[in-house]
């Protein structure tokens, strides 16, 4: 194998830019900081997760008990289970016909190879395909 003549993909290396170095350069006298302010300051270092003094969002969601009110929904590999893909019209009541599911499950997509096939099979607005 060729492996000795390996190097970057054209255009992926470029010159550090060199800051400070003359007017000429594009990046002298303030060297690419712009004018005063904190940011401009020697030393600055602004802390992770900071967020120009607004609450950051770490502290705005809360820490315990949080879950998300949006459904989602139980995905579905038609692929792999061919009896739905068989169906006359697929419904949340004929899905669990012929495949298990739980008792809280709302929502079904139908995921996989042959999935927006079924689209016009399907009669029921739970049910939803990675087509639609």
């Amino acid at each position: 194998m060729g492996l000795h003549n390996l190097q970057p993909a054209p255009g992926s290396i470029r010159n550090r830019k060199r800051i400070g170095r003359g007017q000429g350069s594009g990046t002298g006298k303030t060297s690419g900081k712009g004018h005063k302010g904190q940011k401009a300051r020697k030393g600055y270092n602004e802390k992770r997760n900071f967020e120009g003094g607004q609450m950051p969002l770490a502290r705005r969601v809360p820490k315990i008990g949080f879950t998300s009110r949006v459904i989602k929904p139980h995905a579905i590999n038609v692929a792999k289970n061919k009896a739905i893909a068989e169906l006359d019209e697929i419904t949340l009541e004929s899905i669990k016909s012929v495949y298990r599911l739980q008792k809280s499950v709302t929502k079904v997509k139908l995921i996989g190879e042959g999935a927006k096939e079924l689209a016009s099979k399907i009669k029921d607005e739970a049910v939803a395909t990675s087509g639609a």
